[in-house]
């Protein structure tokens, strides 16, 4: 097949083409179908697989992330109902508004007990907290370093919450004689009670 050949090639003589122009004809379509096929169609399609990949590793992240929730869930429920139980346990340990006297008089009795005597005994007024009232009683207190052992033994060994705070302990002068009187120590602290503040107190 020489160029000149090639002027004689048309569309209506397509049938009379030599071998080689008709296999490159073939060709040519062929890559233009291919062409328009991908552009038209699988160029789409491949977007649209891309798409769903990622959701599909979304999805499986969201699947696995709930997966472990559901494995741990009988964990989960038993941990909130023994937090619930050791806070509700906690509540009842605050005294009410009428158990409140009754507290401060085991306070005070507790020192006693222990062999204390009370030079300072002074509630001051209640805080507010979230879910309930404090009650800081301010002391001061004269005995031996046991004995302040004892008394914050018995404090914690009270069924009511109570808790003490910045403790001050503090010896006689040097210029006391009686050596009963030296030994004698003086313990300053706050004792705090707490009272549960009902439902209709809190604002």
């Amino acid at each position: 097949m020489e160029l000149s050949d090639l002027n004689e090639l048309t569309i209506s003589n397509i049938g009379e083409w030599p071998t080689p122009a008709k296999v490159v004809l073939v060709l040519v379509l062929c890559a233009a179908i291919g062409w328009a096929w991908y552009y038209f169609i699988t160029r789409e399609q491949l977007s649209r697989l891309d798409k769903v990949k990622a959701e599909e590793v979304t999805l499986r992240e969201t699947f696995e992330e709930k997966q472990d929730k559901a494995a741990n869930l009988e964990a989960y429920e038993q941990q909130l109902a023994e937090m619930e139980e050791s806070f509700g346990a906690m509540v009842r340990q605050l005294p009410d508004r009428t158990e409140v006297a009754g507290l401060l008089v085991d306070v005070s009795q507790t020192g006693l007990a222990a062999g204390l005597e009370f030079e300072l005994f002074q509630p001051a007024g209640e805080q507010d907290k979230d879910f309930y009232a404090e009650l800081p009683i301010r002391m001061r207190v004269g005995g031996r370093y046991h004995e302040f052992g004892r008394f914050i033994s018995g404090l914690a060994a009270l069924p009511r919450i109570v808790t003490i705070h910045d403790v001050k302990i503090s010896a006689p002068g040097r210029n006391v004689e009686d050596a009963a009187e030296s030994a004698r120590l003086t313990m300053e602290a706050t004792v705090k009670t707490y009272r549960y503040l009902e439902e209709g107190a809190l604002q």
